[in-house]
């Protein structure tokens, strides 16, 4: 900063002075971290400035002008001197809102002079606008001149937009070209990113099979990649469009799936035809391309034929009692006596489908998805062991096959060894044993389903198990009695269901083994529900104080039952007067003698032999109680209300 200091008797002499700070300090720490004061923003600064204005004095009155008048005069006279002097440079005005007022001034200056020019021109007293004069020689041109100038004009017009459209139409046309050119590629790289592809000339060719997997089938499942050119470039381009295509051979068309169904034997050879049912196609996913569609469609039709190819080739080559059956595209397996597994193979194209006719009333559907999903693994199991078992030899002149074929001394395999290792099951063994398991679950199920709705007391339930293997499940069946289930819950029976057999665990530890046969089943269970009766009436009874005179499961006195043995159980009450004999069978039902003391009853014969009194303690005869007019809901309810009335109060 530069300022002059006049010294009296001498010149004026210039003193530089340096600025202060621009931010004053608002705090210094203790570690000498000085601290300053933010500087103002421009509202703040105009907020500043609008403060420092005195609006009481008014700038337009003629006194202050007068007032005022005199000190900038002395300003200006001050201003033009020290610009002769050259002692300053730059003088800000002393009024903050002076530019803001000359830039009102201004504007209202300009709009007056807008104001005058529109007056001007409209109003006519101040200019009047005259006409142009037209050349008087342009009217006399003849009509014919004209047109033919005016045609010309037009050609010559018409021949420029014709030409420009001509060349806007080559450049979409070429722009279009490009686009279809720049999508066919991105398509070309995203599906050479899902599918293997190889360039043989000038053909894309891309491959279907499962080689690579380890599959063996020989089949060449080669697709085509192809440009798709019939679309019109002058219509509008659809949403679906897709500037790639794929040719698939013609007999992986369509789509395919493998119908796995357990019925009953077919009488005579001859009904077993070609399996046409087919289902409802699935709809596509949004977004997904149609060549996708169409491949994945492909190489299952592929898998399908490669799976019902070998399961052919096993039903020739296994030699079993009933020979398997191989007719057009289905499979015929004995699976039990009258029972047998029929596996499918249902193709179908586009053709054949619009031409097939639904029928009125169509068979239920008894496909077993289950078995179809694991012909599937069990497919791609076989495929994963192809590749991983082959091995190369070491050396090279050894055969191929497991490295301890191939070893010698006490670690290499004997000849029991290999055979065991060369004898494996194969899909359609596999399969056959999953079919029989999953129907003899099935009848398991409906067979225990059947008890419990049919026979109300006692009560069957069952519990299954949620992890479960392909040939084996497991059940657990309780009998219980509705209210008593805390001191009835002797029967408790746990069912492991296999491949031709089913293995039942008891409580104690016993195991018994049950065929397929329904009926063998359905006896056992009815025999083991004519045993918890008895067992109930034994937990009864210590729960109730009496006594257990005898208990039997298999009685050999009475009529003979047809379905496993009758049980008995004999109980006594506390002071041992009274005595209760149950009898229950599977077939004959349940019955229920009561024996009471002699002293009660009447009509007794009175014999000469028995002289003594203390044979009248003795309890008498059984008299029968007719168990379907007892009341109580259930058979242990009916015996707590006999056994509660013949105790005698205390």
């Amino acid at each position: 900063m530069k300022s002059k200091v006049i010294m009296s008797g001498g010149p004026p002499v210039r003193v530089s002075i340096e600025s202060s700070c621009e931010k004053q300090v608002q705090e210094v720490a203790l570690d000498g971290t000085e601290t300053y004061v933010p500087p103002l923003s421009m509202s703040q600064n105009l907020a500043k400035l609008a403060q420092r204005i005195d609006f009481s004095q008014g700038s337009d009155s003629e006194e202050d002008g007068g007032a005022e008048g005199e000190p900038r005069d002395r300003e200006w006279v001050k201003q033009e001197q020290e610009e002769e002097e050259g002692t300053v440079k730059f003088q800000p005005s002393l009024w903050p809102w002076d530019s803001v007022r000359n830039n009102l001034r201004s504007a209202l200056t300009e709009m007056c002079v807008l104001h005058d020019v529109l007056s001007v021109v409209k109003e006519k007293k101040y200019m009047v606008l005259d006409p142009v004069s037209q050349d008087p020689t342009a009217g006399k041109m003849p009509q014919v001149f004209q047109l033919i100038s005016k045609k010309r004009s037009l050609a010559t017009a018409s021949q420029l937009l014709l030409k420009g459209a001509e060349k806007l139409t080559k450049s979409v046309a070429e722009t279009q070209e490009n686009r279809r050119q720049r999508d066919f590629n991105a398509e070309l790289l995203r599906l050479r990113s899902q599918w293997k592809l190889r360039k043989v000339g000038d053909k894309i060719l891309g491959d279907l099979t499962y080689r690579s997997a380890g599959s063996l089938f020989p089949h060449h499942g080669t697709f085509e990649v192809i440009k798709n050119t019939d679309i019109d470039l002058d219509k509008k381009i659809p949403e679906d469009y897709c500037p790639l295509d794929v040719q698939i051979p013609s007999d992986l068309e369509g789509s395919a799936y493998i119908k796995v169904s357990i019925q009953k034997q077919a009488p005579d050879i001859g009904d077993l035809g070609t399996v046409n049912l087919f289902r409802r196609a699935l709809k596509n996913k949004v977004g997904t391309q149609l060549w996708h569609v169409k491949l994945e469609a492909a190489q299952n039709v592929l898998l399908c034929k490669e799976i019902f190819a070998q399961l052919s080739r096993e039903a020739v080559q296994i030699k079993s009692q009933i020979p398997h059956i191989v007719v057009k595209n289905q499979i015929i397996s004995q699976l039990f006596p009258g029972l047998q597994l029929s596996v499918s193979l249902c193709h179908s194209t586009g053709e054949r489908k619009n031409s097939r006719a639904s029928p009125e009333n169509p068979k239920p559907d008894n496909h077993l998805y289950v078995l179809e999903h694991n012909l599937h693994q069990l497919m791609r199991e076989f495929h994963k062991q192809q590749v991983s078992t082959v091995m190369m030899p070491h050396p090279s002149s050894a055969p191929f096959g497991h490295k301890r074929l191939r070893l010698a001394g006490p670690m290499a395999y004997d000849k029991t060894e290999i055979a065991n290792l060369q004898q494996t099951e194969g899909l359609l063994e596999k399969i056959i044993k999953q079919a029989k398991h999953i129907f003899l679950r099935r009848r398991t199920a409906r067979t225990i389903d059947s008890l419990a709705s049919r026979i109300e007391d006692p009560q069957i339930q069952a519990h299954w198990s949620n992890i479960n293997d392909v040939y084996e499940s497991s059940v657990k069946v309780l009998i219980t009695s509705q209210g008593y289930e805390q001191i009835c819950k002797s029967i408790q029976l746990q069912l492991n269901i296999g491949v031709e057999q089913i293995r039942v665990v008891h409580r104690d530890g016993r195991v018994v083994t049950l065929s397929h046969q329904e009926q063998e089943l359905q006896d056992f269970l009815l025999s083991q529900m004519s045993q918890h009766q008895v067992h109930a009436v034994q937990q009864l009874a210590k729960v109730m104080g009496w006594h257990v005179l005898s208990f039997s499961n298999h009685v050999g006195l009475g009529p003979v039952e047809s379905i496993g043995n009758a049980s008995a159980i004999t109980v006594a009450s506390p002071s041992g007067e009274y005595a209760i004999s149950v009898r229950n069978g599977p077939e004959s039902g349940c019955k229920v003698l009561v024996q009471f003391p002699r002293s009660q009853t009447k009509d007794l014969p009175k014999s000469d032999a028995i002289q003594d009194a203390k044979w009248s303690h003795l309890r008498g005869p059984n008299k029968e109680v007719h168990w379907s007019k007892m009341e109580g809901r259930n058979f242990v309810y009916k015996m707590e209300l006999l056994m509660a009335a013949l105790t005698p109060c205390p």
